[in-house]
């Protein structure tokens, strides 16, 4: 190929590329999630990368409706890529419900896509990992999502981090007090960007969306609203208790945080944060964000909400629902920075040295032996020196390898060398499977 013909092989701003040494870890830590996932009841479904339009449009917001990867395709239809896995969930549920029956409990773990400006932890393509139950109001749900939560961080290795919970019953309450109830979008996304631009920026954002001053002032005192979860509560009570919305919300986090404790699970990693409004429309009382103690300046880790209304706008039937989504790829960024991806293999554990190419056959005969007891096994793809083939595993953290020539194929026996103390024995097959795990599982 001409050299002006040749393509230079680079990455789009705002993706990346998953070596084996990130892309088995992210793997993994996919397992886990769907194993607590599953604990819990949720049970797996999947949506196309791709939606009509209209399925998109106006769910997550002005900004959000300016990120999307909207195009015509083939059929000339006007189509665009998923921006969150929550708004197709809402389609998919108003589709299928009749068949799933209520409460539904859904996980998802799948790519979305947003057009925003890359920054550190964020991409343009990244994968979520939603779960949600819809089809029911009962607070119990939206307990359960601050549970699972929590044991979601745990289960993937992180010790110091903090569930923040608000619900917009509160915020909305006071709105409607403030004859603002048809500004509630607007305030929620300035709200939303308060610990990034401050007060002074957030008051004169709500102002320059129609808001009155001392009305964007009153929004801020109650985002300002600090102490401990109790007292927090107690002053939401005091200040704006009297209405009605706002004293359910009130009530909502307070059985929550009640549960939370008589369940055993460590109360300390949940806070009540008044400040928190999450800048996606549709989410209507209890709000999550979950922050690294370590690493706050990443962001929120996972995220969501109760959304009672989505799915109204494909289908008669009511189907409210609460859930909240996990971004794999910042939380792989920031075990990235926190070093806690650990040491990665990159391919299997035990290395067949391919000895000679006439035992080609033998080699993976004795490797489809060890996969059938669950041993993930390579076959060395030449026949190069045995130093070489050795190099080759250690350089990738093989922990075994078998040497066979045609002695000891001859002999029903191979050499099993422990690569990480440098030793090897003989073995005969008939004992190879349990010589390997002892290997495997050793100091």
């Amino acid at each position: 190929m001409a050299d002006n013909a040749r393509i230079d092989p680079r990455t789009l701003k705002g993706f990346r590329d998953y070596p084996p040494a990130l892309a088995i870890p992210r793997e993994r830590l996919m397992d886990t999630i769907r194993a607590v996932y599953r604990g819990y009841g949720y049970v797996p479904i999947d949506t196309p990368a791709l939606e009509y339009t209209e399925i998109l449009l106006g769910k997550g917001g002005e900004e959000t409706d300016k990120q999307l990867f909207r195009f015509n395709d083939g059929g000339g239809r006007d189509v665009a890529m998923r921006f969150d896995l929550t708004v197709p969930f809402a389609r998919f549920a108003a589709q299928h419900i009749g068949q799933l029956g209520t409460p539904f409990k859904r996980y998802h773990l799948a790519p979305v896509w947003r057009g925003e400006s890359p920054q550190r932890g964020r991409f343009r393509e990244f994968v979520q990992c939603d779960f949600d139950t819809i089809g029911t109001t009962s607070n119990a749900a939206d307990i359960e999502v601050a549970l699972v939560i929590g044991d979601l961080l745990a289960a993937l290795g992180f010790e110091r981090f903090t569930v923040h919970v608000n619900n917009r019953m509160v915020l909305n309450g006071l709105l409607d007090e403030l004859g603002l109830g048809d500004k509630v979008g607007p305030v929620l996304r300035a709200l939303d960007k308060l610990a990034k631009v401050g007060a002074d920026a957030v008051v004169a954002e709500m102002v320059e969306r129609g808001v009155e001053a001392g009305a964007a002032r009153r929004v801020l005192e109650l985002a300002g609203v600090e102490g401990s979860n109790a007292e927090i509560l107690d002053q939401l009570a005091t200040r704006f208790g009297t209405n009605a919305v706002a004293a359910e919300g009130i009530s909502r986090l307070r059985q929550l945080l009640d549960v939370v404790a008589a369940s055993g699970a460590p109360s300390e990693r949940y806070r009540i944060d008044v400040s928190i409004a999450r800048g996606l429309d549709y989410y209507t009382g209890t709000v999550y964000e979950t922050f690294l103690d370590d690493l706050v300046a990443i962001g929120s880790v996972c995220s969501g909400g109760r959304y009672d209304d989505l799915a109204s706008l494909y289908t008669k039937t009511r189907l409210p629902g609460v859930g909240a989504s996990l971004g794999l790829d910042r939380l792989v960024a920031a075990m990235e920075q926190l070093d806690l991806l650990g040491d990665v293999a990159e391919r299997a554990a035990v290395l067949v040295v391919q000895f000679a190419e006439t035992g080609l056959g033998d080699y993976h005969r004795l490797a489809r032996q060890l996969r059938a007891a669950g041993v993930e096994v390579e076959v060395f793809a030449d026949p190069k020196k045995v130093g070489q083939q050795l190099a080759y595993a250690e350089r990738r953290g093989y922990r075994a390898a078998i040497i066979a020539g045609p002695d000891e194929i001859a002999e029903g026996a191979v050499q099993l060398k422990d690569l990480r103390h440098g030793t090897q024995a003989k073995v005969a097959e008939a004992d190879l499977v349990g010589a390997v795990r002892a290997v495997l599982e050793g100091p």
